[in-house]
């Protein structure tokens, strides 16, 4: 590019020709020669309103080409969200499935699962003076009302006096301690070996007590019962029976009963769903040799199994679901009895259930997190027995899952109001099936536990009762989600169940 100054000096700017050329067209017209005697910056500007006119012309197409676009990301972004959703029918459709098989495979095991353990309950325990010392192990925490009760029914069990030992676990930091002392002090002038372990600071909560007492003792055998369960005399002779015939049992597992099965209609509803638990999902997994997840409470440890499985910890919610899976990948193996109930007191009031289920939920998604990779390494269990754990594992995931599946619904349809049919078809036919599987489910376990003594009518109101109970979950469930993303560096705390004294 010739740049002329005064004086007639000519140079050649690189700047200028850097400019001419990102302006230079694709093919520079000549105009029949006439620009041979131009400088090419001038052709250019000579040729501006042509571009100018061609821009204009790009300006008017180009909003309608973009609206092309936004519509196709919507629409590819909805298709997302609708698939999305339908993983989420699909999951829970898996989830309860999983309940309808059971009922198949209980119905298939039941009879010979129901001899075995008579057979196991008929072995005979040796004289008096060659059985095992037993603890027993009484949890509380702030439940002066059953405390007593708890304690006294402890007392009354049918064992030789001399290897029968007593550890009441209180953390109460309310009167509940000094009523401890009391009841304690009352039973042990009455020749019982009876200790009050009270600690102040509840580190590690049930779990942490639990390992606590087992320090305290050089015995074998613990027997655990939360202070609202009141065991027969003849527990313990009927419960150790089954440590003669097999001593591989980690643990043996009564089936709790209900103190308060009628007080209302949650109390009423909670009584169908925990037989449904107890009667087909806890009673098959045994008989199918499926790992079998103690429940808390009403149940035989040996020490060997306990050390095994790396003894009681807790930095978990669910401390007897973390042990029974750290046990069961070291191959200690559980017993369940059906014939063998145990009292204990429901949740009377919806505030307090909706804690105690939370609590679950929580403490089974750590576990989980916590046993996937040891379940799927161990070379010792079959493909089987890892999808049963697995499985049972991820049932604690159904709460995020149906909350992701109505959020997605909901955001798909808004998105794309034409696949709202097709929405509503997969919605309607997953809740058709879900509540085909949780009332066959549910169904078969009060059968299988109460004879059916619930009329039809009734159980039906009982059902919606549990639908309503597991929205109630699901609301809940958000706002716990919410306050723990805000809340990060919050500690994990065990919130205790309380009791009334039913």
């Amino acid at each position: 590019m010739v740049h002329r100054h005064a004086g007639g000096i000519v140079r050649h700017d690189p700047r200028c020709l850097a400019t001419a050329e990102a302006w230079r067209p694709r093919a520079l017209p000549r105009h029949g020669g006439q620009c041979a005697g131009l400088d090419r910056l001038s052709c250019r500007r000579q040729r501006w309103p042509d571009r100018r006119r061609r821009v204009r012309a790009q300006d008017r197409v180009q909003p309608h080409a973009q609206g092309r676009h936004v519509m196709a990301i919507v629409a590819t972004l909805a298709l997302l969200v609708a698939a999305v959703f339908a993983g989420c029918c699909l999951l829970l459709a898996a989830f309860v499935g999983s309940l309808l098989y059971m009922v198949v495979l209980h119905h298939r095991l039941k009879e010979r699962g129901l001899r075995r353990e008579e057979e196991l309950l008929a072995t005979p325990l040796p004289h008096d003076s060659e059985l095992p010392h037993v603890v027993v192990q009484i949890p509380s925490f702030n439940e002066g009302g059953v405390l007593r009760r708890g304690i006294e029914a402890a007392a009354r069990l049918d064992w030789p006096r001399d290897k029968l030992h007593i550890q009441v676990l209180d953390d109460s930091t309310d009167e509940t301690a000094e009523l401890t002392r009391t009841v304690v002090a009352e039973l042990k002038a009455k020749g019982f070996d009876i200790v009050a372990l009270q600690r102040t600071d509840r580190s590690g909560f049930k779990g942490g007590a639990l390992h606590e007492a087992m320090q305290q003792t050089p015995h074998d055998y613990f027997a655990i019962f939360d202070v609202d369960y009141v065991p027969s005399p003849d527990f313990l002779r009927i419960c150790m029976r089954p440590f003669f015939a097999n001593l591989n049992w980690a643990f043996v597992q009564a089936r709790f009963d209900f103190l308060n099965p009628h007080e209302n209609a949650l109390t009423e509803m909670q009584m169908v769903t925990l037989d449904a638990h107890l009667g087909i999902e806890q009673a098959t997994r045994c008989w199918a040799g499926h790992p079998l997840p103690f429940n808390g409470t009403c149940g035989i440890w040996q020490r060997a199994a306990i050390e095994a499985g790396g003894g009681w910890k807790g930095d978990t919610v669910t401390e007897d679901l973390d042990l029974t899976y750290r046990g069961w990948v070291k191959g200690w193996r559980a017993l369940f009895l059906t014939s063998v109930p145990v009292p204990g007191e429901l949740p009377a009031d919806t505030k307090t259930w909706l804690r105690q289920q939370q609590r679950w939920q929580d403490g089974f998604r750590h576990v989980g997190l916590r046993m996937v990779w040891p379940i799927l390494r161990n070379r010792d269990i079959t493909p089987s027995s890892k999808a049963a754990a697995l499985l049972h594992l991820c049932m604690s995931l159904n709460q995020p899952v149906l909350l992701v599946g109505v959020v997605s619904g909901l955001l798909a349809g808004l998105l794309a109001p034409s696949l709202v049919p097709l929405l509503l078809t997969l919605f309607f036919v997953t809740l058709a099936w879900v509540l085909f599987c949780a009332t066959t489910f549910l169904r078969a376990g009060h059968n299988f536990i109460r004879g059916g003594e619930m009329s039809p009518a009734r159980f039906a109101l009982v059902l919606l009762r549990f639908v309503g109970g597991q929205v109630a979950m699901l609301v809940r469930s958000l706002g716990v989600h919410i306050n723990k993303r805000l809340n990060r560096r919050k500690p994990i705390v065990f919130d205790r169940t309380p009791k009334r004294g039913a």
